[in-house]
């Protein structure tokens, strides 16, 4: 749901459904560690969340963000992928929206989070699935990140770039980095995040709440 794509999905009784927005990344870009920032951010403006996390053949993201305290266990929920991780939130995303939908029923939330499994830069959401998006890269990757122009950099509704502070200890340049990410966007929004300190995060949340469910 940005501001140039709202969703038709609704409720049983007809009551606007809550917002899905996917995250998507590589492995160890930052995923999880930003959801684990989120959680309380959003909690402190009364926005419900829930969660669903999508791992190969493992629920370590999940058990992860259940042993955090940050939320409720029972508002987090496990895909395994059983093969590369975009197939469940693009090719056939049925078990990550039937996951999703058993948590709308649950809990009603008022957003619901749904982390795909570390991927390339290929992965992509299904529309079917969520109704806004963004991707995750770290600077470790390499700065060079943005002009290989891959389908999560340049398509994703949100470009976050995690990590500024290895930045000197990988040999990347930072401010290349995030001024060639603009320019492969065309206009579409890029923030840079520091995950394991909080840095930028409410900058994320921000963005979600204006884009995704459209407060002021």
């Amino acid at each position: 749901m940005s501001a140039l794509r709202q969703p038709a999905r609704r409720a049983q009784d007809g009551s606007p459904a809550p917002a899905r927005v996917g995250i998507g990344g590589p492995v160890g870009s930052g995923k999880t560690a930003l959801i684990e920032r989120l959680i309380p951010l959003f909690a402190a403006r009364g926005t419900e969340l829930a969660i669903v996390t999508n791992d190969l053949v493992t629920q370590e993201d999940a058990e992860r963000l259940k042993r955090s305290g940050l939320i409720a266990p029972e508002r987090v929920r496990a895909v395994e992928a059983g093969a590369c991780p975009h197939t469940v939130i693009r090719e056939d995303p049925t078990l990550n929206i039937e996951a999703a939908d058993l948590l709308q029923v649950a809990f009603q939330p008022d957003l619901i989070l749904i982390e795909s499994g570390g991927d390339n830069l290929a992965s992509t959401f299904s529309l079917d699935l969520v109704d806004y998006w963004l991707f995750v890269i770290d600077v470790a990757g390499g700065d060079d990140i943005p002009r290989k122009k891959g389908p999560g950099v340049v398509k994703s509704d949100l470009l976050i770039i995690n990590k500024p502070d290895l930045a000197p200890h990988v040999g990347a340049d930072l401010a290349r980095m995030v001024r060639e990410a603009l320019a492969v966007r065309n206009g579409r929004p890029v923030l840079v995040t520091n995950c394991r300190i909080g840095e930028g995060v409410a900058a994320v949340v921000e963005r979600l709440a204006r884009d995704v469910l459209f407060e002021a």
